[in-house]
C-alpha cells in the first residue's frame, strides 16, 4: 500500500479552543477511510483541514504538518486553490450550483483552464457518479430540479470532473433517504478504484460497509485507527468498543 496523506503532530485550534490534539495518521491511497466519533469530536475539522477549507475561518490555527504526496500542504509555496483541485470536497447537504446539470460539471474545469471535450467530460463524470442514465436526456435542466440523492451524486460528479486524487466527504448521506444512501455507498465502494476517499459519518453500519480503514476520534483525540474489520470486530480500546456498540455517543 502507498501512503498519500501523512499527518504529523497535528494540533488544530479555533481561537483558544483546541479541536484536534496531537494527531498522527497515515492515509492509504485508493482506500476508503471512515472518520467516526460523537458530535463535536473534531471529525469535520480534521477533514476540512486536509484541503485547507478552514483557511476561511479567522480564528483557525494549525500546528504540526499535513503532507500530500510528501509535500506539506500548509507550506507557503502551496496554492490552496490548486490543492483543492487535487483534494475535492463533498459536503453534508447537496449544494449544486443554480445552473444546468451540464454547467454544474463544466464550470469548475473551465474556470481552471480546461480546453478539452466538454461533452465527454460531462458524460464521463456523470457515469463515474452513477448518474448518467438518469439525466442524459435533461442536461440543460436546472440541477435544482433533481432529487436530493441525485443532487448529491451530481456534487460527487462535479468533484470528479476536477480530476482529483482525493475526495473528502463530510457526512454525504445524512440528508438522504435509505435508498439514496445505499446508492451513494455503492458508488463510494466503486470509486475507490480511482480515488482515495475520506468520509466522516455518524452511521456505524455505514462505516463498516464502505470503509477499508476507520479512525475513531473522541474529544479531539485519536483513540484508535486501523483496518475497519479489525476495529469493529476486535477494538483495542474500551472507548472504541463502547462507541461502536452504542453505549455512548
Amino acid at each position: 500500500m502507498t501512503k498519500i496523506i501523512e499527518i504529523k503532530n497535528l494540533n488544530l485550534y479555533y481561537g483558544d479552543k483546541k479541536a484536534i490534539n496531537d494527531c498522527n495518521l497515515s492515509i492509504e491511497k485508493n482506500m476508503v477511510t471512515a472518520i467516526i466519533g460523537p458530535s463535536g469530536c473534531g471529525k469535520s475539522t480534521l477533514l476540512r483541514t486536509i484541503n485547507r477549507m478552514n483557511d476561511f475561518i479567522d480564528t483557525f490555527k494549525i500546528e504540526g504538518e499535513i503532507s500530500y504526496n510528501d509535500e506539506n500542504i500548509y507550506s507557503s509555496k502551496i496554492d490552496s486553490t490548486t490543492l483543492r483541485k487535487s483534494i475535492g470536497m463533498v459536503f453534508q447537504k447537496p449544494n449544486p450550483f443554480p445552473k444546468s446539470i451540464y454547467k454544474n460539471i463544466t464550470w469548475g474545469p473551465l474556470m481552471n483552464g480546461f480546453d478539452g471535450d466538454q461533452n465527454q467530460l460531462v458524460e464521463d463524470s456523470l457515469k463515474n457518479a452513477g448518474l448518467w442514465k438518469e439525466v442524459k436526456d435533461r442536461l440543460d435542466d436546472s440541477a435544482l430540479s433533481l432529487s436530493g440523492g441525485q443532487q448529491q451524486r451530481l456534487c460527487i460528479a462535479r468533484a470528479i470532473a476536477m480530476k482529483p486524487d482525493v475526495i473528502l466527504m463530510d457526512e454525504p448521506c445524512s440528508a438522504l433517504d435509505p435508498k439514496s444512501t445505499a446508492t451513494i455507498e455503492t458508488l463510494i465502494k466503486k470509486l475507490r478504484k480511482d480515488y482515495t476517499i475520506l468520509i466522516v459519518t455518524h452511521n456505524m453500519q455505514q462505516a463498516a460497509r464502505v470503509s477499508d480503514f476507520t479512525l475513531f476520534l473522541y474529544e479531539g483525540n485519536k483513540i484508535e485507527y486501523g483496518k475497519t474489520e479489525e476495529i469493529f470486530k476486535n477494538p483495542q480500546s474500551k472507548q472504541t468498543e463502547d462507541y461502536i456498540t452504542g453505549r455512548f455517543g
